[in-house]
């Protein structure tokens, strides 16, 4: 949540209650409209209220109402739009232009009669249309009114419950979730950035396929010498020339870029402005529990994955006879890696400072997914009726997106790298589609070759990813600090130097860093374990998930990580607090900073957390504001120690200084 807009918009809100409710209306109802519907984001801003609701900044049963009483107008106005035009409708514009608004929409009341109402309700597609649909095909009104209240009020709180939990439950788990949300809703967006660039692309090519062929035979007539080559891939008198034609123009397209972005490359000398932006933004999102999520996914493009999907695919073939398809799938796999390995030892680009030896352009993993996932969906697509041919194209586009963003936010590779080998397994791919297209004709069954390749893949790459996670994150460690300080400096005055904060956007989650910690752990660890602390190990995404389950004690509930400058706790500790549903709590990470003698340096947070039960869902630790309470039980459990304490020049919280490595 961004602060400068929490504050504003809930100090208007605070300054204008009704004006407030009369806003959730007008967006419930704007979205219900019939045709205006399509356009509303009422989602996230319907997302955004219940956020609100949850901080408290909204009366709860108010929104719920405004937004129900918004949806159930707007639907009544649908409605009766369809039942004043009826038939008629259809000759109005839009509708004129784009018929297929109302045409699904009356095949889902044609098929589900007054259960189509409730299920248009939650489907965005349809939502605004279905009501007016109800109207032209005159629905008695009484049967019409009870569902849609029902739909309405049901539709108002399915919607508001997400923000309205988030709301209450923020402070509890703001910490993880800002970057969590951030760093998947990322790669969501990219995923969709690509399913929707493959979708169209080859919508547009498979509309204007005939004019590209026609194109492409007047330039073979007005070019004889070069166009007797190209005349055995454009011969009208055979069916693959059209798909042909395509993947030509897709090849020069492609080769174009890949040979523009090389270029650029190589004139800068290393990578571009634009790749160190992202990758410093992705550095920003590291958090524990995406972490080894983001590891889990870029191991779907080792070779013990996409090498058993491919050997699977390969055997399949041979046992079949296929040998054309065989040879041109091996040629795929085997000259893909060897060119692209090639190309990598030719090229020789400086690596991102989180990437260690091996990592270079292009990127191996993602060249090698495009390849494999590209070509076979050239192999099986002709195979597929009419429009449901993208869709081998279109896994293809997620499955390689999916890898590449989780290449980036490790830091494996820069962007560059992954466009690079993108473009380059894009052009192999092209090169021997229209090889294999070229050849073949006959057709064969695809539906086992497509279970076996997808099945084995999805098997190969669930018994993979949880044993790769651990050793693809330990290549992707923080680079160890570059500002060294003396020890003894340190211990007079540099420590004031270092950040009195957590540097986080949300100023409710700068906690104040109110510990310094110079020597090894374990003999902290030792003795706060003496005196009543717990350690608590990573939360990891079971863990988390427990966090549902209400019948495990409170005590025994993970608290959430946290980190700071993209490091995870290197140590999380727990003690019970002084009341009843309130625990201490204290988390450590490494400084920014390194010691002249390699001394290691931590720095610190102390934290009373309370427990909260957002809507009764969940079990949340929430941290409080800093009260002083935990850091004395640190600071009490650390007494053999030597150590000292003075208030931070810039935020004037105590700051206990603690060096393991001496006594008293």
């Amino acid at each position: 949540m961004n602060p400068a807009w929490l504050d504003s918009a809930t100090a208007w809100i605070s300054a204008n209650p009704v004006a407030a409710g009369a806003l959730i209306f007008l967006v419930a109802f704007c979205d219900a409209l019939v045709v205006a519907g399509i356009v509303v984001p009422a989602l996230p801003l319907l997302f955004a209220v219940g956020a609100l609701v949850g901080l408290g900044h909204i009366d709860g049963p108010y929104a719920l109402g405004c937004a129900a009483a918004g949806a159930f107008a707007g639907d009544s106005l649908s409605y009766w739009v369809g039942y004043r035009w009826g038939p008629r409708l259809r000759q109005r514009w839009p509708f004129t232009r784009y018929p297929q608004w109302l045409n699904r929409s009356e095949s889902l009341f044609r098929r589900n009669g007054v259960k189509s109402i409730l299920i248009a309700r939650f489907v965005g597609a349809v939502r605004p249309f279905v009501p007016a649909i109800a109207g032209m095909l005159r629905m008695p009104l009484r049967r019409y009114v009870l569902t849609s209240l029902f739909a309405c009020v049901a539709w108002a709180a399915l919607f508001l419950a997400p923000g309205w939990v988030l709301g209450v439950s923020y402070d509890a788990v703001a910490a993880v979730a800002d970057r969590l949300t951030l760093a998947l809703g990322t790669m969501a967006v990219a995923v969709a950035l690509v399913w929707a660039a493959v979708l169209y692309t080859w919508r547009w090519f498979a509309a204007h396929a005939d004019h590209l062929l026609a194109q492409a035979l007047r330039w073979t007539r007005s070019h004889p010498r070069l166009g007797r080559y190209a005349g055995a891939l454009i011969d009208p008198n055979r069916p693959e020339s059209a798909s042909l034609a395509m993947l030509a123009a897709c090849l020069l397209a492609i080769s174009w870029i890949w040979f523009t972005l090389l270029a650029m490359l190589l004139a800068s000398g290393g990578p571009l402005a634009l790749d160190h932006h992202l990758h410093e933004l992705m550095w920003t999102l590291r958090n524990p529990l995406a972490d080894r999520l983001m590891a889990g996914l870029a191991s779907l493009g080792d070779g013990e994955v996409l090498g058993s999907a491919a050997a699977i695919a390969l055997a399949y073939l041979l046992w079949r006879r296929r040998w054309m398809a065989a040879a041109h799938w091996i040629a795929a796999v085997v000259f893909g890696l060897v060119l692209t390995a090639l190309l990598e030892a030719a090229i020789v680009m400086p690596r991102p400072p989180t990437a260690p030896a091996g990592f270079g352009f292009p990127s191996v993993a993602v060249t090698m997914t495009t390849i494999v996932f590209g070509f076979f969906a050239v192999l099986i697509a002709r195979e597929l009726p009419g429009r449901k041919r993208v869709w081998p194209y279109l896994l293809a586009g997620v499955v390689t997106t999916v890898v590449g963003f989780a290449r980036l936010y490790l830091g494996a590779h820069w962007a560059s790298d992954l466009v690079g080998g993108t473009l380059f397994g894009l052009a192999w791919v092209l090169v021997l589609g229209i090889a294999y297209r070229s050849h073949v004709a006959r057709s064969f069954w695809m539906r086992p070759l497509a279970m076996l390749f997808y099945g084995s893949f999805v098997a190969a790459a669930l018994w993979h990813a949880p044993r790769a996670a651990d050793d693809m994150l330990a290549k992707f460690s923080a680079q160890p600090p570059t500002e060294v300080i003396a020890t003894a400096d340190w211990w007079q005055q540099d420590w004031a130097t270092l950040p009195a904060r957590r540097n986080e956007g949300d100023e409710r989650q700068r906690w104040p860093l109110d510990l310094q910690v110079a020597g090894p752990l374990a003999p902290l660890q030792q003795a706060l374990e003496a005196n009543g602390w717990r350690t608590q190990p990573q939360a990891d995404w079971l863990a988390t998930i427990t966090l549902l389950d209400d019948d495990t004690p409170q005590r025994e509930q993970v608290v959430l990580p946290a980190t700071l400058d993209a490091h995870a706790e290197a140590l999380l500790m727990l003690r019970e607090g002084a009341r009843d549903g309130e625990q201490y709590a204290l988390r450590l990470w490494p400084a920014p900073v390194a010691l002249a003698d390699g001394t290691p340096l931590w720095l610190g947070t102390t934290q009373t957390l309370h427990v909260n039960k957002p809507l009764g869902a969940a079990v949340l630790w929430r941290p409080l504001a800093h009260d002083g309470a935990a850091h004395a039980a640190v600071q009490a459990a650390l007494g053999r120690f030597n150590t000292i304490e003075m208030p931070h020049p810039d935020s004037g919280v105590p700051v206990l200084r603690v060096r393991t490595d001496t006594r008293r």
